[in-house]
Order: C-alpha cells, then structure tokens, then sequence
C-alpha cells in the first residue's frame, strides 16, 4: 500500500470481515455448533474459492446472484460432512455460516471520521446471500455495491471499475480496504491504493498517514457519547 499524503479523495469498505468481526469466527461457531466437520469445509472451500479454483463455481455463482441461497446450501450440503460422518442436512447453512457475524464499531467510527475529512467512504461487498443492515450502511457509504446486486464479483476487475465509476473519480485517489489478499491483489492491478485488514488498529493506522486530520477526527468520534 502507497500513496501520498492528501492524495486520497476515496475509501472502500468490504464488509464481512472488515466492517465486522472475522468471519473465520463465525465460520469456527458454525461448525462446532451445527457439528460438521471442519475438513470437508476445508477441502470445499478451496475448491470453490482459491486462486486455482475454476471460474463458476457454486461460490462464484452464489456472489453474482446467479444461483439462490438454498440451491447453494444443497450444494454445499452435498460436499460436508458431519463430524459423526453422516450427511448434513441441506438447510440454512449460509444463514448459519454468518449468524456469529458482528458489526465492529471501530471500522464503522474510521468511516465516520473519514468522512468528516471530507473523504467519500463506499461499499464493496461480496455476498453469500446474507442479509446487510442496509438502513445503516446506506446512511454511512456511498455508493453500495454488492456483488449478487450488480451481477459481478471481486476480485474481478469489472466491479472495481464500475464501483470507480458510481464514485466519479480515478483509480489512484482510492484507497481500498479486504481482509482477502486476492480482491486487493485485483484491485491494485487497476491503480487503486490498498489495505489488507487484519484488525481495526492496523487499519486505522494505515490509513491516518494517508489522510491528514484523520487522528483527531477519530478520536473526536471514540470520545462522543
């Protein structure tokens, strides 16, 4: 990640696992909670969504809103295991996946102060079909792009363009913020700035020497009532 200082007009958001807690955390809840095994998991999700993984697979199919959350869910019901070695059942496994899913106040108050700056703050959302606090998200981001909505997933490179878009301005003056290095691999290949989130504290410090004024309007917003 580079860029200069008082270069940046723009930050994008992803939002599970950036705006809110981990959700390797909530994947962790579901499995032990719902009993699967954490193998078949394993083995699906990188054949669904490495880098090796064949374009249209259920995964991709499921961001891009080409194949619905039950068909999906019988899908990856086909591929699981429970941690006894019987079948799992095929019903509500997108909506148990993320049920642990929390939004973090931290990243929700760096957007706020980024915006203070004067700074645009947007959305960029690969979803499984889960649902979002939209309300919340449509007072705070603009635009809000999901993929399922738009037809296009990250990491590829036409709904980084179609997000530069929506914001009116070029790739060099956007900063974009995942917790997945192939969506920021993507977006780097296009000349946008890059912040690979591992928490909020690293995130935050990443992006104060980018923006001048963000510290004080940051802290201004964590002392507010």
């Amino acid at each position: 990640m580079s860029a200069r200082p008082g270069a940046v007009g723009a930050v994008v958001f992803d939002y599970g696992g950036v705006l809110t807690t981990p959700v390797r955390d909530s994947i962790g809840s579901w499995l032990k909670r719902d009993g699967i095994d954490p193998t078949s998991f394993s083995r699906t999700l990188k054949a669904w969504l490495s880098r090796s993984a064949p374009q249209g697979t259920p995964i991709h199919r499921l961001e891009t809103g080409e194949l619905s959350v039950p068909e999906f869910d019988r899908l990856l019901a086909g591929q699981l295991l429970s941690n006894t070695g019987g079948a799992v059942a095929p019903f509500g496994l997108v909506r148990g996946l993320f049920a642990d899913l929390r939004p973090d106040p931290a990243m929700f108050g760096l957007a706020e102060a980024l915006k203070r700056c004067g700074l645009k703050v947007a959305l960029l959302s690969n979803s499984w079909g889960n649902s979002y606090p939209r309300d919340r998200l449509d007072a705070l981001f603009s635009p809000v792009v999901i993929s399922s909505e738009v037809g296009m997933r990250k990491p590829n490179a036409d709904i980084f363009r179609h997000t530069l878009n929506l914001l009116g301005t070029t790739a060099d003056r956007v900063v974009f913020v995942d917790d997945a290095e192939p969506n920021t691999e993507g977006a780097r290949r296009l000349g946008l700035h890059t912040i690979l989130h591992t928490d909020s504290v690293t995130t935050s410090l990443a992006l104060t020497e980018l923006v001048p004024g963000l510290v004080s309007e940051y802290r201004q917003g964590e002392q507010s009532p």
